[in-house]
């Protein structure tokens, strides 16, 4: 009985690895259809994401009687009005922040070798670090490489955005028809689910829908409250280029316990240009927003909802990021929240009783 079903599995993997195998010999067949999901799959994307951001606007404006075709077109209308207060308070201040950055990106070079410097100048130093002559030479070729290379990058971003226009311009007409006729989702896919699993299928599809919700909106929240604490601190504190670090601060930070500790780097660099107490007063202002963030934050918007362990965080972030890229890295959590949900479903359905008869 145990050779069979050995046997079994083996046939099994061997027809799987054959698949894939005579899969990749006519990959050219699959090519128009991986071209389609990599076109579709930003703008969908984006919509999901400010779909699970707008619903709740929608239900409470539903709720008031608002037909919803017209609360949507408000909600779009504030939307706009959001992005033009925008570049009105904000836009010239971020601006000129950008554009004396990249002016003065020499100077924070040389001010870093200066530091540097002083710092080789100090006995306990000196004594940790013998031999480090050039020390400050090579720590400022690579601050120099970091900044290069991040200007490429930006620079690609930037050509990437420009060049998918027409197919960003999509998400507003894309996300209407996902508020609009959300509700009718999870009936469509129910539809392909046998009848006798429909009762889990869609207490699945609820599930995943609440999970999905959960962590996108106290995602955003949080990022966004950590934003304005930075920002207030590094005001506080003199920081230069202040509003510029902290928003390069807020969006790494939506990289879960990777993205606080990459985001702190900039600030932090800059700090040293000035000197080693703004480095202490940058460390401190960081340190009070992030623990206001993990310890008040955290626990009030998310609760026990997001139920996932920081080494596997972790784990998912690196593997999604050196596969995928930054598209992994953000689906990353979402998706294996999704995968978890359908598997364990799947387990105790099919799968429970038999573990536990072979345990027995």
């Amino acid at each position: 009985m145990i050779q069979s079903r050995f046997l079994q599995v083996c046939l099994g993997i061997i027809a799987v690895l054959l698949i894939i195998f005579l899969t990749s010999k006519i990959s050219f067949i699959f090519k128009p259809l991986f071209t389609t999901v990599n076109l579709l799959i930003v703008p969908f994307m984006l919509s999901g994401f400010f779909f699970y951001l707008l619903r709740p606007l929608v239900l409470f404006f539903e709720k008031q009687r608002m037909h919803k075709a017209l609360s949507i077109l408000l909600i779009y209308f504030v939307l706009a009005g959001s992005v033009v207060l925008f570049f009105i308070l904000i836009w010239p201040t971020l601006q000129t922040q950008v554009q004396n950055f990249a002016e003065s990106a020499p100077e924070l070079i040389e001010d870093f070798g200066v530091q540097i410097d002083n710092l080789q100048k100090n006995r306990l130093i000196s004594m940790l670090t013998p031999g480090q002559s050039d020390l400050s030479a090579k720590l400022s070729e690579y601050l120099n490489m970091l900044i290069t290379a991040a200007s490429d990058y930006v620079t690609r971003v930037v050509g990437v955005v420009t060049s998918f226009v027409i197919v960003v311009a999509t998400v507003p007409i894309i996300l209407y028809y996902m508020l609009k006729d959300g509700e009718h989702i999870p009936s469509s896919i129910l539809h392909l689910i046998p009848r006798r699993y429909r009762r889990d299928g869609r207490e699945v599809l609820l599930e995943i829908d609440s999970a999905l919700s959960g962590f996108i909106i106290g995602r955003v929240i949080i990022t966004g409250l950590l934003g304005v604490l930075l920002y207030i601190g590094y005001l506080i504190i003199g920081l230069p280029y202040s509003l510029l670090l902290a928003l390069i601060a807020t969006v790494l930070n939506i990289i879960p316990y990777i993205g606080p500790l990459l985001g702190a780097i900039p600030p932090l660099i800059v700090a040293f240009t000035v000197s080693p107490m703004m480095v202490f007063w940058v460390l401190v202002a960081t340190l009070i927003a992030q623990q206001i963030e993990d310890n008040l934050l955290s626990p009030q918007i998310y609760g026990k909802r997001l139920d996932i362990h920081p080494l596997t965080t972790v784990i998912l972030v690196l593997v999604a990021g050196g596969v995928a890229g930054l598209l992994g890295v953000i689906l990353a959590i979402p998706a294996y929240m999704v995968v978890k949900i359908i598997f364990a479903r799947i387990y105790n359905l099919f799968l429970a009783d038999k573990v536990e008869e072979l345990v027995e």
